[in-house]
């Protein structure tokens, strides 16, 4: 009995929400279901015969909200580094030995490699959805590779030199992690395509060295070095970002050299970003 008397008051409730407009020979009972209009006509037709028919209407067109987040963006690219770098004063400073050289700290660039990974990314509208503030927080994760295998650092004071005991490496490379807030003027050419749409950003990113290692691997042999390393705590950086339909891609370049003193190598990175907007 009370499932009925639940069933009969559920489908009482139902039938309120139709609302009834007639007009000359012609009901009209209407019901909204979230963005859907479902509309019930009754009447006569040309013969005089009655007639029923049932219209649909979803509603397509949902304003833009004036703020939007990303959850997860994931960045996948290559990293490398413009090297400026005095090597007769950092020799004579003792930061690196005197073999090494400009050719000796060269990168791997098919391994070298850059992710990143976004907790968030917000939208603001700021002009009619064309002109965004976009700004969010993640992780920057970057590996140096060296293409000399021999490339070894010491902590305490830093000092790079080459090892003959670490000739034929399997991996040789220099690791620099940063927790980075990124901000960002976006320009978007299709502001009613939600998705997959045409534009361009442009800004700055702050981030914090939070982890820093050197590692080698042989085939039977893993080391790993934590330190800083005499890197730079904050590194600052000019980026931007290109929406071509589908496919969006991002880039990043430094303000300055990512070392505290010693080395003069401005880090860049450039890569695929896969993300809704």
């Amino acid at each position: 009995m009370k499932h009925l008397l639940l069933a009969v008051f559920a489908l009482s409730g139902a039938m309120a929400c139709f609302g009834q407009d007639t007009t000359g020979t012609e009901k009209v009972d209407t019901i909204r279901v979230g963005g859907m209009i479902i509309i019930k006509k009754k009447g006569t037709d040309e013969d005089g015969k009655k007639s029923e028919h049932i219209e649909v209407n979803k509603n397509h067109h949902k304003k833009n909200p004036n703020i939007s987040t990303n959850w997860w963006i994931v960045d996948l690219g290559f990293v490398n580094y413009n090297d400026n770098t005095n090597y007769a004063d950092a020799q004579a400073s003792g930061f690196v030995a005197s073999n090494v050289g400009k050719e000796q700290l060269d990168l791997k660039t098919s391994k070298s490699v850059n992710v990143n990974i976004w907790f968030f990314m917000q939208k603001l509208n700021l002009v009619k959805h064309v002109m965004n503030l976009k700004y969010g927080m993640g992780l920057e994760l970057n590996n140096y590779h060296f293409d000399e295998d021999r490339v070894r650092f010491y902590k305490n004071p830093t000092k790079i030199v080459l090892d003959p005991a670490l000739e034929n490496v399997k991996k040789n490379k220099l690791a620099a992690d940063y927790i980075t807030v990124p901000m960002l003027l976006n320009f978007n050419f299709t502001p009613k395509q939600n998705k997959g749409g045409f534009g361009i950003s442009a800004g700055v990113s702050a981030g914090y060295l939070y982890s820093s290692r050197w590692k080698y691997k042989f085939s039977d042999q893993k080391t790993k070095l934590h330190d800083d390393f005499d890197l730079k705590d904050w590194k600052l950086s000019y980026i931007g970002e290109l929406n071509l339909g589908p496919v969006k891609l991002y880039g990043s370049y430094a303000m300055s050299t990512m070392w505290e003193k010693g080395l003069d190598q401005t880090p860049y990175s450039v890569g695929i970003r896969l993300s809704n907007w």
